[in-house]
């Protein structure tokens, strides 16, 4: 299929399918990871100095979330690791400084459990950010806490360039730092897991990296010391994929190298380039990870302006693409947010239009997937405005992060409301997934209304949403999708209309939106409300179905139900109306009048967004209960 052009599959509400190739807008991809980097290491980002208390580092970690979603992003990438120290309670090693200023020092709370909880509720992928190998900022081993596994093993780590490193050809070393991370992989509910460009160290001038007698050792079977340093990362990369997706197949791993893997001087396969090449300096053969598969994504730190001579950042993007274009690993571009408009930058980065254009030359190569911003300070600075003209010219409209791996697309959800309420269209819908997405238009839908993100307005892990931008005196359409774990996105909802905003205040829910196990699915009868109704057997506990939705103001309600009748039902089930003076129970002889709404009576409401009606198991006579809809009007 010629670049540019997907097939678009819509499921219309006749329930035809239809199928149309589609060219999606440039500037309004649908699938595009969008993050950025929130650094621990010297406090760059978060926390931004040690010693903070809870409250205070947790209200920081939030305000970097919320800038994320302002800007639309859908993902960070969090350091969690920075200096062979852990942001969560490891067996393995100590409690970073960076968070109390005392290595070791328990924090007061798990970081790494609320940051990933604080993330999801915003729906933004959380990417566990560790660096393999560096153990200190300093080469003073005394420094670190007695316990320190590099103070245990001192045979482990050496001193290089005033700085500390676990020694990465030792094999027991590299099972440790393995296991170190897997620790956080198999208890958090990451997303991802990303390393940076730091393997062995950045050269030093007149330093030699202190590891002969390790090389004489385990380097049998390699001719230099070169290729055998290399190897040893590849190990590393190697067997952190395989342990990756062993345990959790749904976590991405991705690496963020230097942004030049060799020049073309040095090797024909290599880039236009004359800059540090990272296969001979750090050791990091980025290129053969990505052709071997060994990661997910690759995310080349390309640090430099349209027309640098030295890297260019348009010849970088067009050889990074080349090497992943036979491969099923993304590509995302790591881009210098702390260049634009800073003080000592080349000329070129004092033009604000040098990082949006970036941007724009990625929309010429398919194969580029996303970009992340080093760092979050930097996008909240938003010096010479370089940050608002990038989100303006290219993130205009949210994105769902691009599909990977084993997943498969959920079945399409139902809206079961659009209603009208005070602040906009408060949306309701069933079905399973990880998270949804919600579109909205107000012309006539056609095959190529979901092939791009033009009219998505909301990503989300909640079943519902209120739409606080839809106009008032507007009809819209609305549609939902739905994903898996992976992202791979479900057809399309039958659409559902919402009122332009005149008349009383009316809600249908089409269905429970919280029922335990214990209610079962059914769509026998034919006087149910839509698709299918929920049914459990009557038990001396409550266990209700609730029905949630949001009242737009306090005032006198007319609460109406619909179930299907069946002389097998039952003849008291109860209904709990949830009042502004306390909740109300009334009784339902669901034998018979099914097939129709029955009025439960009118009943003062308060404000808000909550369940407002239960169905009860709770009741002594026998017969299934029945939870199918319920409708509300503002009298």
């Amino acid at each position: 299929m010629a670049a540019g052009l997907i097939a678009s599959v819509l499921l219309v509400p006749s329930g035809a399918v239809q199928a149309a190739v589609c060219t999606p807008a440039p500037a309004t991809p649908k699938q595009q990871f969008r993050a950025m980097w929130v650094a621990s290491v010297a406090n760059i980002d978060w926390p931004s100095q040690t010693g903070l208390s809870v409250a205070t580092q947790q209200a920081e970690f939030r305000s970097w979330l919320d800038l994320a979603v302002a800007k639309r992003m859908n993902a960070v990438v969090v350091q969690v690791r920075p200096t062979a120290d852990a942001f969560w309670p490891s067996p393995f090693e100590p409690w970073s400084n960076w968070l109390t200023g005392s290595q070791g020092t328990n924090p007061g709370y798990d970081p790494m459990a609320f940051m990933v909880a604080e993330a999801h509720s915003r729906n933004l992928e959380f990417h566990a950010w560790f660096n393999p190998y560096r153990i200190a900022n300093h080469d003073d081993p005394a420094q670190l806490v007695a316990s320190h596994p590099a103070r245990q093993n001192p045979s482990w780590r050496f001193a290089y360039g005033g700085k500390l490193y676990y020694n990465p050809g030792i094999p027991a070393v590299r099972d440790f730092v393995e296991d170190a991370m897997m620790d956080a992989v198999t208890r958090y509910d990451v997303d991802g897991v990303h390393f940076d460009d730091y393997f062995y160290p950045y050269p030093v001038s007149g330093q030699t990296i202190p590891d002969s007698a390790t090389y004489a050792t385990y380097g049998a079977g390699f001719s230099t010391v070169h290729d055998w340093r290399r190897n040893n990362v590849n190990l590393m990369v190697q067997e952190m994929g395989q342990r990756i997706h062993t345990a959790k197949p749904w976590v991405k791993f991705g690496i963020s190298p230097f942004g030049i893997w060799r020049n073309a001087s040095t090797d024909a396969a290599g880039s236009q380039t004359s800059g540090l090449q990272s296969y001979d300096a750090i050791y990091a053969d980025s290129r053969k990870w990505v052709q071997q598969g060994w990661i997910d994504y690759i995310n080349p730190q390309i640090y430099w302006h349209i027309g640098f001579s030295t890297a260019d950042y348009a010849t970088l993007i067009d050889w990074w693409a080349g090497v992943v274009a036979p491969t099923n690993v993304h590509l995302y571009v790591g881009q210098a947010a702390y260049r634009s408009g800073a003080s000592g930058q080349d000329a070129a980065w004092q033009d604000p239009a040098e990082l949006t254009d970036h941007l724009f030359y990625n929309r010429n190569r398919p194969e580029v997937k996303g970009d992340v911003f080093f760092s979050a300070k930097d996008i909240e600075a938003n010096r010479i405005g370089a940050v608002n003209r990038m989100v303006t010219d290219h993130y205009s409209k949210p994105a769902l992060v691009p599909a990977y791996g084993p997943g498969s697309a959920p079945a399409a959800p139902s809206i079961t409301a659009a209603t009208r309420v005070a602040n906009g269209v408060s949306l309701t819908w069933s079905g399973s997934g990880t998270e949804f997405a919600v579109y909205r238009l107000t012309g006539a839908v056609d095959e190529c209304s979901f092939a791009d993100a033009r009219n998505l307005i909301k990503t989300t892990r909640s079943k519902s949403y209120t739409d606080t931008t839809a106009a008032a005196g507007t009809t819209y359409t609305y549609y939902v999708t739905a994903l898996d774990r992976l992202h791979y996105e479900s057809p399309v909802s039958v659409g559902r209309v919402s009122a332009p905003g005149t008349g009383p205040f009316q809600v249908t829910i089409d269905g429970p939106t919280t029922a335990s196990a214990n209610w079962g699915s059914s769509s026998f009868s034919a006087q149910r409300f839509g698709v299918d109704y929920r049914f459990a057997n009557p038990v001396a506990a409550s266990d209700p179905a609730w029905f949630r939705t949001a009242i737009p103001s306090t005032g006198s309600y007319r609460v109406e139900v619909w179930y299907p009748a069946n002389s097998g039902y039952n003849s008291a089930a109860p209904h709990v109306i949830v009042t502004s003076g306390g909740n109300q129970s009334v009784s339902v002889d669901q034998r018979v009048n099914g097939g129709q709404w029955r009025s439960l009576g009118t009943f003062t409401l308060a404000a808000g967004d909550y369940n407002v009606v239960g169905v009860s198991r709770w009741t002594s006579t026998t017969g299934y209960v029945i939870a199918d809809a319920v409708r509300i009007t503002k009298l």
